[in-house]
């Protein structure tokens, strides 16, 4: 179940994607590498919209 009607994300996801930009700001500031954790949320963002685009379509 979507958190709101305009995003695709649930709960879960949701704080998924918001650790990972903690954990991406914290990194940044650090001078290190970020890339992967950036996959990882966009492979989140990517399942989420699947998903409701598939519950869409029914």
């Amino acid at each position: 179940m979507a958190a709101t009607s305009k995003d695709p994300h649930n709960a879960r996801e949701l704080a998924r994607v918001v650790l990972l930009g903690a954990r991406i700001a914290r990194r940044e500031a650090r001078g290190k590498k970020v890339k992967a954790l950036e996959n990882r949320v966009d492979r989140i963002r990517e399942q989420a919209q699947k998903r409701e685009d598939a519950k869409r379509q029914k």
